[in-house]
């Protein structure tokens, strides 16, 4: 098992892809202590990820809004105390926040996108951050979106907030790379969960009618299985990809599996990272 051993904090884990990923990382032998705002359904996910688990693993959960700091600490201070130490920390907990116009959308719900999206990663990180500098190890997941490298009308508060995660996540990359803490980002593809239902329920006038048929086709599809996401975040969180750090990778897209044997090119290349492109990029010239 590849997470044999290791302890792992998991925010947005009471649904959807982080459920995926802590019942991956439990499969996979880790401790886990998830986090999420509905105390009731995270209970209950809670006890599920008890029954996977092997004899001798640790589940523990807490209710908390990872956008607020002294409830982040609470989850961290639940997880030092049931595993002594941990090595990994997922911030997957995000919202699409309000959908239509930015101009016409309400304000406050926009900020709230940002202060669950991007504050609610680095909150998580710089506690994280404290507790990996002492033992001069970590692994910080940081969860991407579409709206990260592309536009994404009608949805812009998810997309800057995501993009600023990306953009946070190569600059902690940088600054932790000499203290063997390792920050990536992981874009895991189209998946079919409450987020899908939100963009649907708001139809074509408000994500535009480009973004809803791509979702209804996306629905019909079936979406990326969970599970590959899922499967990159153990990744990333093994001792397999030590050294793999600042980078943007796609669940569905990239060859992650074997990233590892190309650790020397990519610490000194901007592969798998977010760049401004000059026209020499397109072999053209203006």
């Amino acid at each position: 098992m590849k997470l044999q051993g290791r302890s792992a904090v998991i925010t947005g884990a009471s649904q959807g892809l982080g459920k995926a990923i802590a019942m991956q990382f439990v499969r996979e032998g880790a401790n886990v202590c998830i986090c999420a705002r509905d105390g009731a359904l995270l209970a209950t996910v809670t006890e599920e990820l008890r029954q996977t688990a092997s004899t001798g693993q640790k589940v523990v959960g807490r209710a908390a809004d990872v956008s607020r700091e002294n409830e982040v600490d609470a989850v961290f201070a639940e997880a030092l105390c049931a595993f002594g130490r941990f090595e990994i920390l997922v911030n997957n907990a995000g919202v699409y926040g309000p959908k239509g116009p930015a101009e016409e959308v309400a304000l406050m719900e926009w900020i709230r996108t940002i202060e669950i999206n991007l504050y609610g990663t680095l909150i998580p990180s710089r506690s994280a951050i404290r507790h990996f500098r002492k033992n001069g190890y970590g692994k910080i997941i940081n969860l991407s979106g579409g709206g990260a490298t592309a536009p994404l009308p009608g949805l812009s508060a998810y997309a800057a907030s995501k993009a600023a995660v990306v953009r946070l996540t190569e600059t902690l990359a940088e600054e932790l790379r000499e203290h063997r803490i390792d920050v990536n980002a992981v874009a895991p593809g189209a998946l079919n969960t409450r987020l899908l239902d939100e963009v649907l329920a708001a139809g074509p006038e408000r994500v535009g009618q480009a973004y809803y048929q791509k979702a209804l086709k996306q629905r019909d599809a079936g979406g990326v299985p969970l599970e590959r996401g899922a499967r990159l975040c153990v990744y990333l969180a093994s001792a397999e990809s030590d050294g793999i750090t600042g980078k943007l990778i796609s669940a569905p897209w990239d060859p992650w599996g074997r990233l590892h044997e190309h650790r020397k090119k990519l610490a000194s290349s901007d592969i798998y990272t977010l760049r401004r492109i000059v026209p020499e990029d397109r072999h053209t010239a203006l």
